[in-house]
């Protein structure tokens, strides 16, 4: 008798943790589940790449509203109405949305819908929560709301650190046992064959060119790389900046290139759907973030064999085999600053790197990181 699975995300617009939930669906079977995909927004580029046979619902639909542009304003504020209706009054939901459906498990595929899953009518199913981020790094994650997660009968963890954060305000063993660490899957074939795909950019081959791919949003840290980009070239050390994404701090990020008159250097390439090119073209990764939980874009820098430079953030350590397999600096833009000039006067050094990495059996695998969510299921 197939499972029957409730699974619920934001939307599925451009992010490493829509990127992993998409994967993940791919490689389960529908031979053993049956699965509903409820997403607060319709909307995104990994929609088409769920299964067919994943039953998709929604609260709303359309492209994100990140502006507050009058002609916006109405339909932005009956989406915030509509879906703290729903959450307040959850019993609405499972029988005007997801007709009068049950389920054997419920799973926050994100932190941000741990409160919704929690407050399901359906009160025998076994509830699961995907945390892809440190939340010791944001303000309101208080111990008493992280405590909250212990309602859950599986915490499924992406990093070292995220555990070490939820063993230290566990209280008791049955507690400690919830707590389950992971890898996300990562589908290495599918990396290299995208990154073989043109690339309208090129490179110059006299000047060593850094990128960073991410959401647009001030966690990532844009803006002191942009920051550190002008100050390094003020010094004499020509090099180019790429930026590859999108997200509600687009604007500010594309002021801050007027701003520095960094336009030459720099490019703010927005989302694409396939990002891989621009790691071939580009010399150097690198990670700029004011924190993250295990920001998966490094495995895929590493199946590329691209030299590192991250800022020593949640998950850094742990993935880049403390610094065996990337620069590691400390989380300030005067590092981030140490770090981009000791690449650009040491380049062999960076050739290390990659050297280090080819040679390297990587940490995760597909088929054994979806299993390992699998199992509890």
């Amino acid at each position: 008798m197939k499972k029957k699975i409730l699974i619920r995300i934001g939307s599925l617009r451009h992010g490493g943790a829509e990127k992993v939930l998409v994967t993940f669906l791919k490689n389960l079977s529908p031979e053993k589940y049956e699965i509903d995909l409820l997403l607060n927004l319709y909307s995104g580029k990994y929609l088409k790449e769920v299964p067919s046979w994943i039953n998709i619902y929604y609260l709303n639909k359309g492209e994100m509203i990140t502006t507050n542009r009058i002609q916006d304003i109405p339909e932005k504020a009956f989406r915030v109405i509509y879906q703290s209706i729903l959450k307040k009054f959850p019993k609405l939901l499972y029988r005007f949305i997801l007709p009068n459906k049950t389920y054997d498990i419920e799973f926050a595929a994100i932190h941000g819908i741990a409160d919704e899953i929690l407050n399901s009518p359906i009160k025998s199913s076994k509830k699961i929560v995907w945390i892809h981020n440190d939340l010791s790094n944001i303000p309101e994650y208080t111990e008493m709301r992280l405590k909250t997660f212990f309602g859950f009968d599986k915490i499924l963890v992406i990093s070292s650190k995220i555990n070490q954060l939820f063993l230290d305000i566990a209280s008791t063993e049955e507690q400690k046992e919830k707590i389950v660490r992971i890898y996300n899957p990562i589908d290495v074939n599918e990396i290299l064959e995208l990154s073989k795909q043109p690339c309208e950019l090129k490179k110059n081959s006299d000047v060593k060119t850094f990128v960073s791919i991410g959401t647009v949003f001030p966690q990532k840290g844009f803006d002191r790389l942009l920051r550190v980009h002008r100050r390094l070239l003020d010094e004499g050390y020509q090099h180019n900046v790429w930026i590859v994404g999108d997200g509600y701090d687009f604007p500010n990020i594309k002021k801050l290139f007027q701003v520095l008159k960094v336009e030459e250097t720099a490019k703010l390439i927005g989302f694409k759907e396939n990002p891989y090119p621009y790691f071939t073209q580009a010399d150097y990764y690198i990670l700029s973030s004011r924190y993250e939980g295990y920001p998966t874009v490094l495995f895929e820098a590493m199946v590329l064999a691209k030299p590192i430079i991250a800022t020593d953030v949640s998950g850094v350590r742990e993935m880049l085999n403390d610094g065996e397999l990337g620069y590691i600096i400390t989380n300030d833009e005067d590092d981030i600053y140490n770090g981009m000039k000791y690449f650009l006067e040491n380049p062999e050094e960076a050739e290390k790197y990659t050297k280090i990495i080819q040679s390297k059996s990587l940490p995760f695998e597909l088929s054994n990181a979806v299993e390992s969510i699998e199992k509890h299921f």
